[in-house]
């Protein structure tokens, strides 16, 4: 069950310059049982003496009101330190592909719900494991002008790479001002990437074809085992095709793809489920990939669920450090889906995420390589 609409922070962390501010005024009155914290600097820990699993949890249930100057970050399409990826194709540096897109972060470093593998937690578990709403959005959208100023063709904002897209849209909003708002750009695209069923907002307006709306899905077991507090399938289907009904372009990906035991049969039931009801623009695919030192953290934090995923044949050999299943492992998961989507819809696109070259090769018939879920064509 969908449990963002229920979130409550136990503690808000107030910056003194935004104490003031309307919005953040707002904000507060939500919740006036929180305990609330001014604070002259949002740099730094507000666990000092805590362990990184116990800030982690903790950090579910605080929220920083505050300013950020970087709403707009560009991502190049090099996952890691390497050149991009139709170099690696033709053999040199990197040998992850993904396509370039902007990311925009309103909401930073910490998300309410409780996935086992979430690579942020791990990121930001040092210096801000925490939930930060960045309310100073003047300059978020003159960030998004000056970026669409040096560009003639379709552009890409990606909500969804750092934090999820409606988890938390009843409490900041930013979806009834952000839709409209690229909607007034010929070459701008809004693209939302969620796990929530949190969609009051989008259902209360005008939709347009500047926004690209995607579902996160995963197979009923692996939501129940490692994505913990998020929307069931059912909950995030069912919120799909509201969305679509209402006039929103839908997407899905499924990734992480989770080689749980009976996970044959637990993805063709998703398949099944979702394309029997909705006809998305897009199904992208990727497997389980962390960061070596994510296992222990995420035990630590989570116990035995975390756990599980210890249970793997994991091997680093791709350019971006991360752990992944072996090769023969991804290729028989990627077959099955796709034939599995096939049966249902052989007109969507289908796409792989952040996968290898001789990955991509073996799927150059079935997948299109420029069409995947963080970007427009």
């Amino acid at each position: 069950m969908d449990t963002a609409k229920r979130f409550k922070p136990k503690t808000i962390l107030l910056w003194k310059k935004v104490a003031d501010h309307p919005e953040a005024q707002r904000i507060l009155e939500l919740f006036p049982s929180a305990e609330i914290h001014v604070i002259e600097q949002q740099r730094g820990g507000p666990f000092p003496n805590m362990s990184l699993s116990q800030a982690l949890l903790s950090g579910k249930r605080t929220l920083m009101i505050g300013e950020t100057s970087s709403f707009v970050g560009y991502f190049d399409g090099q996952p890691g330190r390497f050149s991009h990826c139709d170099k690696a194709r033709n053999g040199v540096g990197s040998n992850v592909c993904c396509q370039p897109y902007y990311k925009l972060v309103p909401i930073s470093n910490g998300c309410p719900y409780y996935c086992t593998y979430c690579y942020l937690a791990f990121v930001y578990r040092k210096f801000a494991p925490f939930i930060k709403i960045n309310i100073n959005y003047e300059t978020m959208f003159k960030q998004i002008r000056k970026t669409l100023a040096s560009y003639r063709g379709k552009v890409s904002f990606n909500m969804g790479e750092m934090l999820d897209s409606l988890a938390l849209d009843h409490i900041a909003g930013l979806t009834k001002i952000l839709v409209p708002f690229f909607a007034g750009f010929s070459n701008a695209y809004l693209m939302l990437l969620t796990k929530s069923s949190n969609i009051d907002n989008l259902l209360a307006i005008e939709p347009n074809e500047h926004t690209v709306v995607s579902w996160s899905l995963n197979s009923q077991d692996a939501i129940e085992t490692y994505e913990l507090g998020t929307a069931s399938l059912d909950e995030r289907i069912h919120a799909a095709k509201q969305c679509q009904d209402h006039g929103y372009r839908i997407r899905f990906r499924i990734d992480p793809g989770i080689l749980h035991q009976d996970w044959q049969a637990g993805y063709a039931d998703l398949i099944q489920r979702t394309l029997t009801v909705i006809r998305p623009e897009n199904i992208t695919l990727g497997t389980l990939r962390l960061l070596p030192g994510h296992f222990r953290f995420a035990a630590d934090a989570y116990g035995s669920r975390a756990r599980k995923l210890c249970q793997c044949n994991f091997f680093k050999g791709a350019s971006d450090g991360k752990l992944r299943y072996p090769r023969e492992q991804r290729i028989k998961f990627y077959n099955f889906l796709i034939d599995s989507i096939c049966s249902f819809d052989k007109n969507v696109s289908v796409s792989l995420c952040r996968e290898t070259p001789e990955v991509w090769s073996i799927f150059k018939n079935q997948c299109a390589t420029k069409k995947c879920n963080c970007v427009v064509w």
